[in-house]
């Protein structure tokens, strides 16, 4: 017998609440060890003797919450990654899986590997139902970064994970090299909120790039030199962070967000009319802009100029914009 629509949806709704109350298990299993802890990893692989990169800067890309590893599959990335690289021949660039708190693929070793491997075949096939499954799963590890009870826990772990993945290509602990994260939708929140752990680590500077990223008001935004969120003003998605998380309201003047916002550590960068991702989004190479430029090259401009410490040149305004 079919089910109807109000029974799908409920079913929807019950599976929704389920994965929820399952979000924090993974972040609660690597605090306790079940999944190795990456502190051992990272001391070994810094002290041991290895080539140290001489490039300038270190760059680590969190993936939108569509993702399912590291590696990026979804050919606007891929696109944007690998202009990044051309353009900045002296940066290593490097991809992070955001949303596991050891880094690990959701295809890869894993008792539902076999389930999520099903799922990106039938999305990969257009099936938009196995893309919602998978940005749901991801949008509550999201949560789980932004919740100032596991939060701690999770936003440690993939600081370390950031830290083990520099170190693997030559990065050196404590040399004053920058580091650039660049967060993507839901890799915003983890970016800021693994910043505190991972400079801590590293000792050294770091900077935030949210594109379109979905963000708390977090702690981590303390720790670090500078965030520049990058905004579209048909991006509903980035909004979210505004209506979700109170602590970026204006009525709450000493929130971690509008003391970082008073303290100048917080750019909002408007990119004109453009949308959170796909058609009309930050990275359609389509889409033309009154100047000349597709989204996609207006984006990656940005990004470039604020590693670079150039002046910002987005086509529909630079400097502060109101949340």
């Amino acid at each position: 017998m079919i089910p109807d629509a109000l029974s799908l949806f409920l079913i929807l709704i019950v599976a929704f609440l389920f994965s929820g109350a399952l979000a924090p298990f993974e972040a609660l299993g690597w605090w306790a060890g079940w999944f190795g802890r990456e502190r051992e990893a990272i001391a070994k692989t810094s002290t041991s003797p290895k080539t140290t990169s001489d490039a300038k800067h270190f760059v680590i890309f969190l993936t939108g919450i569509h993702s399912v590893s590291e590696e990026s599959f979804a050919r606007r990335e891929i696109a944007l990654l690998s202009e990044l690289r051309k353009r900045m021949p002296d940066a290593v660039i490097l991809e992070l899986f955001p949303y596991s708190v050891t880094n690990r693929a959701l295809t890869g070793q894993r008792f539902f590997a076999w389930f999520w491997r099903y799922a990106l075949k039938l999305k990969l096939s257009r099936l938009a139902f196995a893309g919602f499954i998978i940005n749901m799963r991801n949008i509550w590890q999201v949560g789980v970064s932004a919740d100032r009870r596991y939060g701690p826990i999770y936003n440690q772990g993939t600081a370390e994970s950031m830290a083990l993945a520099l170190s693997r290509h030559g990065y050196a602990f404590a040399s004053g090299v920058p580091v650039t994260l660049i967060g993507y939708s839901g890799g915003g929140q983890v970016a800021i909120g693994a910043t505190p752990y991972l400079k801590e680590i590293i000792q050294a500077p770091i900077t935030v790039i949210s594109l379109g990223g979905i963000m708390c008001s977090d702690p981590g935004l303390e720790a670090l030199e500078r965030l520049y969120h990058l905004y579209g003003k048909r991006d509903r998605v980035q909004r979210l962070g505004f209506l979700m998380f109170p602590g970026r309201w204006p009525i709450l003047p000493y929130s971690d967000w509008n003391q970082a916002r008073a303290n100048g550590r917080i750019q909002l960068v408007d990119m004109g009319a453009i949308d959170h991702t796909g058609k009309d989004g930050y990275l359609d190479s389509k889409q033309i802009l009154p100047d000349g430029r597709s989204f996609l090259e207006q984006t990656i401009s940005t990004i470039t100029a604020i590693i670079e410490e150039k002046s910002i040149a987005p086509a529909f305004g630079l400097t502060a914009m109101p949340s």
